[in-house]
């Protein structure tokens, strides 16, 4: 993978001042990060949104490397893909990388591994999540959630405080006026931080476009082993997916619209093996990316009470 050498001042092609006015906003909020907190991790996935993020440090901290580290929630469930490009990603930019894994949760027995045909260990990272937080006393977690995505994160400030036991008060939160971004804590306390909150998925793909950014294959079309269920379209590739005897494995041409872990998330179908193509197609689109998410759809309130938990 090829990483793209930053100059100064940074030019951004044929970015409209749409997406310039979103990325200088990110960047003094990474600024504001990097100033206020003592701790600070930035939460890769290895999708696009927290690719992103590590492209937008990069620029806000340049010419030196990026002064915190990424930290990954592993639920070991995770796309192959994925993992390849985050491995590959953090070695080239020579970056600290943090993996924590749900399976270590499971086996000490703090959560439960579930079972069936809607098993997801997606719910499980909240825990591992928290007690990485206290292991390095991180005070600020930054991570990729839009306000686009679910309506629960449409509420969240852009630093969002969390008590000592890792939930949030959705009706308890400090106002941000004037960009005036308050970083002062409680002892125990940490802020989940959004840079991006304010752009779109339709923003994210047109920035990765005009940045030249590289990002997983399974964003892109290809052909996979796949089955039916509910009307969406599952990965029958890596054994991790629940399947019934009677559902029957096809071939299919589609990509990922998200890439969280592979028992909840769906594919759709698609011919866009470009960014071009992508971005023309999501242009299009009348559905969130996260009608792809199964574990959204457990209840109309999924999102927000796995977030007053502890979730991301």
């Amino acid at each position: 993978m090829e990483v793209k050498e930053l100059e100064v001042p940074v030019e951004i092609g044929e970015n409209t001042a749409h997406i310039n006015a979103l990325e200088n906003e990110a960047i003094y909020i990474l600024r504001e990060v990097a100033a206020q907190f003592e701790k600070p991790v930035l939460l890769f996935s290895g999708g696009k949104d927290s690719i992103t993020l590590v492209r937008l440090a990069q620029k806000a901290f340049w010419p030196a490397k990026i002064p915190f580290p990424l930290m990954h929630i592993d639920t070991g469930h995770n796309f192959p893909e994925t993992i390849e490009f985050r491995d590959r990603l953090v070695k080239e930019l020579g970056l600290e990388l943090i993996v924590r894994n749900v399976q270590d949760s499971i086996d000490q027995g703090k959560v439960k591994e579930e079972s069936g045909r809607y098993s997801s260990r997606n719910s499980l990272q909240t825990t591992t999540l928290l007690d990485a937080i206290e292991e390095f006393k991180f005070d600020a977690c930054i991570g990729g959630a839009r306000r686009d995505e679910e309506k629960a994160r449409a509420k969240e400030r852009i630093f969002s405080v969390r008590d000592d036991f890792g939930q949030w008060d959705e009706r308890n939160q400090r106002p941000e006026l004037f960009d005036m971004l308050n970083g002062q804590i409680e002892l125990g306390q940490n802020v989940r931080v959004f840079p991006i909150s304010n752009w779109t998925e339709l923003d994210v793909w047109s920035y990765i476009k005009d940045e030249g950014i590289e990002i997983p294959s399974i964003y892109f079309a290809h052909k996979r082993k796949t089955f039916l269920r509910d009307g969406m379209i599952w990965s029958a590739e890596d054994g991790i997916v629940f399947r019934d005897e009677d559902e029957v494995v096809e071939e299919r041409m589609v990509r990922f619209r998200t890439v969280g872990d592979m028992s909840c998330t769906a594919a759709v179908l698609s011919d866009a093996i470009s960014i071009d193509k992508v971005v023309a197609e999501i242009r299009d689109s009348s559905i969130s990316e996260r009608g792809a998410r199964i574990d959204d759809k457990r209840s109309e309130a999924a999102m927000e009470k796995r977030k007053q938990q502890g979730y991301f």
